[in-house]
């Protein structure tokens, strides 16, 4: 049975899907971007914007029950190849070790011209 998961602390669905949703024990995320839920501002740079998505799906994941450390694998969208290095640097500060299994790709356009989304499968 899937349960539907989702907060305030993370951007609100812009279509129709769920924030994220819980299948036994695992969380699936949709795509996070970088846009800070009380303002719905979006942070300048590649940098700001990659600890705005992941604070937020440090949130999400809180909400259900989970945490960063308990991801499995994750999706990263980037607009700009180029900010390959500077956003994994901020990837390493919020998954600890083992880091979990990883996909990124550059993408021509991510939702309200965001720098970079992000997706996760946790265990709870």
């Amino acid at each position: 049975m899937k349960k539907v998961i989702a907060t305030d602390k993370a951007p609100a669905a812009i279509g129709p899907y769920s924030q994220a949703i819980e299948v036994g024990n695992v969380v699936y995320t949709s795509g996070i971007i970088p846009v800070v839920p009380a303002t719905g501002e979006i942070p300048e740079g590649s940098v700001a914007q990659a600890n705005q998505a992941f604070e937020n799906l440090s949130n999400l994941l809180q909400a259900a029950g989970t945490s960063m450390d308990k991801v499995i694998k994750t999706t990263v969208f980037i607009k700009e190849m180029n900010d390959f290095a500077s956003i994994n640097e901020v990837y390493a500060k919020f998954f600890p070790e083992p880091y979990p299994a990883r996909s990124c790709v550059e993408v021509a356009r991510l939702p309200k011209d965001v720098m970079l989304e992000i997706e996760a499968i946790a265990e709870k």
